[in-house]
């Protein structure tokens, strides 16, 4: 009896042993964790069952819609296809007849400046698919722009009127909202460093980031570097580069190259100082497999940026010059028509003002139905 009984114990061990054997060689990875999980030290060694995750296919560039939404922007006024004058008879009895008459109207060469024929963009641009609303400011002052003027909830319902009247007035360009946050403020003494300007805290940074998620809108980190330069001031921002939503801005009129202080004089950037902006987006496009970014330059003077034939756009990278005059709306179109129009780059940009636009009597705020009269409209458009 005894030895019926060992040998059914044998049985059973040896059963279960073959099962264990079975399930040790089918799943190892259930053992192999449950020992890591275990001994502690080890867990780093454990290597977790990858699933596969879903990565949004950007389809390629459509190079001819990409060349039909240029010319849509460029706006240029159509060839005259005829002329009609007055042609003057004398009659035998000393009277003159006169008769309108229309004639094709010779050849014409083209003199438009816009479209600009350049580089095309990488598959992903938003540019000129797309026009971006944006709003201007810093979180620590209500007098820079909207952006910190009013509590976040005010702010982003303004943003949205402006983004709906953008949308019903050219419902062919979806808009896509923006915060244009001013990460590095010139000011007027020169600090701790000497370098007349103030960086913000990444917290602060977050926080825009984190209004921006909410409304699924885009985020511009400006520059106003004082004494600074460009190459110092965007690499210690590329933590946010590196996010896909994360854009540039360079604002010139804060650059002191002269060693004036902010405020005293308009500043400038050269070609060299957007291209080094430029290389610098592309290098961390192409790292981190990202879609274009976009640069935006501000602009209201001919000494702002220079040699601007140097600059050199990217697949990489979409440039934007940004008309930033305030002021009544005829003196706004001289500037877009003096320094905007006459030096093309890329794209453009037209910035309003709620307040300073209407300082004087009887004045009011571009209506975006106006804005899409310029030659070239703009695609991208910034309220403070």
């Amino acid at each position: 009896m005894a030895s019926t009984t060992m040998n059914k114990k044998v049985l059973i061990f040896l059963i279960i042993t073959v099962i264990f054997s079975a399930l040790f060689f089918s799943f190892p990875e259930f053992f192999s964790s449950s020992i890591a999980y275990k001994q502690g030290e080890q867990i780093k060694d454990f290597t977790p069952t990858r699933h596969k995750q879903t990565v949004p296919v950007i389809p390629p560039l459509d190079t001819a819609l990409y060349d039909q939404k240029l010319n849509e922007l460029a706006n240029n006024p159509p060839p005259e296809l005829s002329i009609t004058k007055v042609v003057s008879e004398k009659n035998k009895d000393g009277t003159i007849t006169k008769t309108t008459i229309t004639v094709p109207s010779p050849p014409q060469k083209p003199n438009n400046i816009w479209p600009v024929k350049t580089v095309y963009p990488n598959a992903g641009a938003l540019l000129p698919f797309n026009r971006i609303i944006a709003y201007y400011g810093n979180l620590y002052s209500t007098k820079m722009g909207v952006l910190g003027e009013y509590p976040e909830t005010e702010m982003i319902a303004k943003l949205a009127t402006e983004v709906k009247k953008w949308n019903d007035a050219d419902p062919t360009t979806p808009v896509i909202p923006a915060l244009h946050y001013i990460a590095v403020v010139a000011q007027g003494t020169p600090g701790d460093s000497g370098k007349y300007r103030t960086r913000m805290p990444f917290t602060e940074i977050n926080k825009v980031l984190a209004m921006a998620t909410k409304i699924n809108a885009l985020v511009f980190l400006d520059i106003q570097v004082g004494f600074s330069t460009v190459e110092s001031e965007i690499p210690l921002l590329e933590t946010y580069f590196k996010l896909p939503n994360v854009h540039l801005g360079i604002d010139p009129e804060f650059s002191m190259k002269n060693g004036i202080r902010p405020g005293k004089v308009v500043g400038t950037v050269d070609a060299t100082d957007i291209n080094f902006a430029t290389n610098y987006l592309a290098k961390l496009v192409k790292e981190n497999n990202l879609t274009p970014k976009i640069l935006i330059i501000h602009r209201y003077t001919q000494k702002m940026v220079t040699n601007y034939q140097q600059i050199t756009p990217l697949p990489e990278v979409q440039i934007v010059m940004h008309m930033d005059g305030w002021g009544p709306k005829a003196k706004k179109i001289a500037t877009y028509k003096q320094f905007i129009y006459p030096e093309p780059v890329q794209f453009t940009g037209f910035k309003l003002f709620y307040k300073n636009d209407i300082f004087e009597p009887a004045t009011s705020i571009f209506e975006p139905a106006e804005l899409l009269q310029l030659n070239p409209r703009p695609i991208y458009i910034q309220y403070q």
